[in-house]
């Protein structure tokens, strides 16, 4: 399943209510995305003023009344998502008060693949609600332009009905399995993503030390085979020696140690990934966990 991104004014062929939680640097344009294609939708954050800043919707108190057909959340973790369910303001009791028997959870976030697959089972056994995982690739500027890249985990029928929803906000959504199967896929892109982002560091580590121009080097870098969307996108950070915001080293981490939990259970070695494991658990020990993941470059040069 690969979906183009739908532009203009135009409402997809979709069915039921959706609601988004969390209008953090993901959720926000994600939201203004999904409004701009004409599709009513309900807010929750837990800050409200982030909620209502974005212009549209309809911003609610808890997520009891964020209960919708289709609930999107953009959360750091599956314990994020599991929080949102019980209690009078959770989802489970909006769902039963709006009648809604089949609701369907779509975990943007990144994810434990062996995690996320139990909590599915968990919430259809117990409750009814099908949970689809379906983490995201391309950054706050691909979640602004509406060209994200989705890898999406959960039963056929419910994606294919998903499909012109995602379709608002990404240009690329690929269904490979059953829920945490989405999570999978995405650890293997959080494998690139890290190891360029610290290759990336360490040339433009290499370049200051050697006494280069590093905007030059990124200008010949971007001209060849080392040109990348990381460094598109990045590559400026390290020339303003800004690594506030983004990306946390914290979450590359937790990503990164997802990676090693698949990998032990499929009993395969992952050189590069350990490596690179290491050297962001060393940036965090250094005090630099709550930088962009681009900060690893202070790590590097001591």
């Amino acid at each position: 399943m690969t979906t183009p991104t739908i532009s203009g004014k135009r409402k997809p062929g979709l069915s039921g209510s959706v609601a988004l939680i969390g209008t953090g640097p993901m959720g926000a344009p994600i939201a203004r995305n999904i409004l701009a294609g004409q599709v009513p939708l309900t807010l929750w954050n837990r800050t409200p003023e982030k909620a209502r800043a974005i212009g549209g919707g309809t911003v609610v108190a808890a997520p009891a009344a964020a209960a919708s057909d289709v609930v999107l959340t953009v959360l750091p973790d599956l314990p994020q998502v599991a929080a949102l369910l019980p209690g009078e303001d959770g989802l489970l009791k909006g769902w039963k008060t709006a009648g809604i028997e089949h609701p369907i959870l779509v975990i943007h976030g990144t994810v434990s693949p062996v995690a996320v697959a139990e909590f599915a089972d968990e919430c259809l056994r117990n409750w009814g609600v099908t949970v689809v995982d379906a983490p995201l690739s391309g950054g706050t500027i691909g979640a602004e332009e509406g060209r994200l890249s989705i890898m999406v985990g959960g039963p056929a029928d419910v994606v294919e009905r998903l499909t012109p929803l995602f379709g608002l906000y990404s240009s690329t959504a690929v269904h490979f399995g059953k829920t945490g199967a989405g999570s999978t896929a995405k650890a293997c892109n959080q494998i690139v993503v890290a190891a360029t982002v610290t290759a990336l560091a360490e040339a433009m580590a290499l370049a200051s030390a050697a006494g280069l121009d590093p905007k030059k080097v990124q200008t010949v870098l971007a001209g060849g085979l080392a040109n990348s969307e990381v460094l598109r996108q990045k590559g400026q950070r390290w020339i303003d020696q800004d690594f506030e915001g983004g990306g946390s080293a914290k979450n590359q981490l937790k990503d990164l140690n997802f990676v090693a939990e698949i990998a032990s259970a499929r009993g395969i070695n992952l050189p590069l990934a350990t490596s690179v494991r290491n050297a962001f658990q060393l940036m965090i020990e250094a005090g630099y966990g709550d930088l962009d993941h681009t900060g690893i470059y202070r790590t590097i040069l001591g």
